[in-house]
């Protein structure tokens, strides 16, 4: 890794401090960012995603992807960790956590709101954020993109009855531009603009063009990562400035969740034999969320000031820091998997 992926954790912990500050020195540039946005998708956030997954994109060698499905093991783990686990764990534990071990420390309409943003991040897998994650564990970025786009069709059918069931209301509105606006600006765009690029490195089947570029990009895809905290942070800095205990609470269920789900798709991808490039971004997918959409949809549903606004915030809070622990996992236990076959 280079010197930004190298100590990633350390820049995210100055962005998520800087972010807090800034949002409380000048909340005035905060709401004039916030309010630059389509379909509840905010523009600058879209933009600044875009660059940090651009390069991942130009990775992918869309030759490859015919012998995916010769691999369909991993697809099917991450299919029931995302669809058939995860939701239902993560509406487990919120009510576990705020209606019965934190009831005396919350008012019932908090916990409620609580509650429902949790539910937003376990029905919303991770889209953007997964090719970084899939990157730093050298997972295979072919099937990578296999994964996230099968994910991102079934979350167009999925995500507002999964989340109508698990929020208990039969009637509520999911901004369908939102989530459709969100699946072309994070996946589809950079992925047509990565596969041109591609085309065009490739006119002599130059390989070494591709690797040069890519090397020379990968800064700014974690520049676009720390910025994307900055902001996030930044638009709800006054909440977690004066509500810091509501931020634990918060955490605590999502912590367990994270680590429970990816304990649970490493472990079964062990015992499947995944190979360890096939096995890491499966798992990866399934413990982290696509935040962006659930911070929108929490925003649309509830209001920018609302608990299930401030609970989606604070699983980006919770969702870097740890993603970056799983990475490091991953990375040291590689050899678990050497050998294996799909």
């Amino acid at each position: 890794m280079g010197f930004f992926e190298r100590y990633l954790s350390i820049w995210v912990g100055l962005c998520i401090v800087t972010g807090v500050l800034l949002g409380k020195l000048m909340p005035g540039v905060f709401q004039t960012i916030a309010g630059l946005e389509y379909a509840h998708v905010n523009l600058v956030v879209a933009v600044l995603i875009w660059i940090m997954i651009y390069p991942m994109m130009v990775q992918i060698d869309f030759s490859a992807i015919k012998d995916v499905g010769r691999k369909p093991k991993a697809l099917v783990l991450t299919l029931i960790v995302n669809w058939l686990i995860k939701p239902f764990t993560m509406a487990a534990l919120g009510w576990l956590f705020f209606k019965v071990i934190f009831a005396g420390w919350v008012d019932p309409q908090s916990a409620t709101e609580y509650i429902a943003g949790m539910i937003l991040l376990g029905v919303a897998p991770c889209t953007a954020m997964v090719f970084v994650w899939s990157q730093l564990t050298k997972g295979d970025p072919n099937y990578t993109l296999v994964q996230v786009s099968v994910n991102d069709v079934i979350m167009v059918f999925a995500f507002a009855p999964l989340a109508a069931l698990l929020l208990g209301v039969s009637d509520i509105a999911v901004p369908w531009e939102t989530l459709l606006l969100s699946v072309a600006l994070y996946v589809v765009l950079p992925l047509i603009a990565g596969a041109f690029t591609r085309s065009r490195l490739e006119v002599n089947d130059d390989n070494g063009r591709v690797d040069a570029f890519v090397r020379s990009l990968k800064p700014w895809s974690v520049i676009g990562l720390l910025a994307t905290v900055v902001l996030l942070f930044g638009f709800q800095a006054e909440k977690i400035i004066s509500q810091p205990q509501t931020i634990v609470l918060i955490a605590i269920p999502l912590l367990i969740q994270t680590y429970g789900i990816f304990a649970i798709a490493y472990s079964a991808a062990k015992a499947m034999k995944l190979p360890h490039n096939i096995a890491a971004p499966a798992c990866m997918i399934g413990a982290s969320n696509f935040f962006e959409l659930a911070v929108a949809v929490a925003i649309s549903l509830f209001g920018l000031n609302s608990g299930a606004a401030l609970a989606t915030v604070v699983g980006v809070l919770v969702e870097v820091p740890v993603m970056l622990s799983l990475v490091a996992i991953v990375n040291r236990t590689g050899y678990w998997f050497t050998g294996n076959e799909s």
